[in-house]
């Protein structure tokens, strides 16, 4: 690898055409991956394209004249200081927001390549020709916002706005509230019914803990291999898939970290005010982007947080005390080497 200070005015312009010829292509890819979703939006990345096929075109004229017909293979990689580029143009579907921060950046790194070669150029028409594209590289933002008010009206802009939308909540919301729901709703019976029953906040905790975690690799594998989003538009199966099981685990884990106070009866109000702020955050998110009326919201998901909390307790009930007390007060040593003792108590 070569550093930039050591090339040759030869080889700064063969690199040259290596750049706008790997950028031509990102727009060219860009273009593509929009098209379906944000035909206008993948017009102006074609026209960016057509932009730096111009640059690269009398870029080659230049060397042809200086150098002959032979271009060294010289690219971005092969120079020391270049930034490596994320593909974010093989992902599909592409959204909107990162094809315009990588465009952005890309204009931005161009621009210092012209502006540095500029300034190290002993060949007069070579440094002008760098001084023009840095100039134009410059201007490319203002090129692209003309092309995007030309292509993009409101009407349209609004159409693709709302299709960016609809493509976040099938992708991230869809799966992440999916995963949320149940990890905050069915992991409250085993959690709470532990807690009763033994008053033990350690032993809760470990409850809590081993319930939210299989929960989320559970959830998880289901919902990475329920399709692979080629036909519904999900998205890529393995994301949906970390997606719904981290949010599963978390929604679990929000109301078992209380446990972790010594003190069983602060524990527990904690536990359930935090079982209350995770109710009411998934109310907040099924209004936000699924549409749905708050009332019919914070029905829904108290409801069914009431149906399984009540579960854990009627379980609990429904055992005998003099099963409990058959037990005696046996203390149960793990490895871990912390003591629960089963006093064969229900309730307080």
């Amino acid at each position: 690898m070569k550093s930039f200070e050591k090339l040759t005015e030869r080889e700064v312009l063969a690199l040259a055409i290596s750049l706008e010829e790997e950028d031509e292509r990102v727009y060219a890819d860009f273009a593509e991956g929009l098209r379906e979703n944000f035909p206008a939006s993948a017009a102006v990345c074609e026209g960016m394209r057509k932009e730096e096929s111009e640059h690269r075109r009398r870029l080659i004229e230049l060397y042809q004249e200086k150098f002959g017909d032979h271009i060294p293979l010289i690219r971005r990689q092969d120079v020391r200081g270049f930034v490596q580029r994320t593909p974010v143009w093989l992902v599909r579907p592409l959204g909107l927001d990162t094809v315009r921060k990588q465009a952005s950046a890309i204009e931005y790194e161009t621009r210092g390549f012209y502006e540095k070669a500029a300034v190290r150029s002993q060949d007069a028409s070579i440094r002008q020709l760098f001084d023009d594209l840095a100039n134009e590289e410059r201007h490319h933002e203002e090129r692209a916002d003309a092309l995007e008010k030309e292509k993009l009206t409101a009407g349209v802009k609004a159409e693709e706005d709302e299709a960016n939308r609809r493509l976040f909540v099938l992708q991230i919301v869809q799966p992440g509230l999916a995963g949320l729901m149940d990890g905050s709703v069915s992991t409250l019976a085993p959690v709470f019914a532990a807690a009763l029953a033994t008053r033990s906040s350690w032993a809760a905790f470990l409850v809590g803990l081993a319930a939210s975690v299989g929960a989320g690799i559970s959830m998880g594998f289901a919902e990475a291999l329920s399709d692979d989003g080629s036909l519904t538009g999900r998205g890529h199966p393995w994301v949906r898939g970390l997606v719904c099981g981290a949010m599963t685990a978390l929604g679990g884990i929000g109301h078992t970290l209380p446990f972790l106070i010594h003190d069983f009866r602060y524990a527990m109000g904690l536990a359930i005010l935090v079982v209350l702020v995770e109710l009411a955050t998934i109310t907040w998110i099924r209004h936000r982007y699924m549409d749905t009326p708050v009332p019919s919201a914070a029905l829904q998901v108290g409801l069914g947080g009431a149906l399984v909390f009540v579960t854990g307790i009627l379980v609990w009930e429904l055992v005998s005390q003099d099963d409990v007390s058959a037990l005696g007060s046996e203390t149960l040593k793990p490895e871990l080497g912390y003591r629960v003792e089963i006093r064969g108590q229900l309730r307080s």
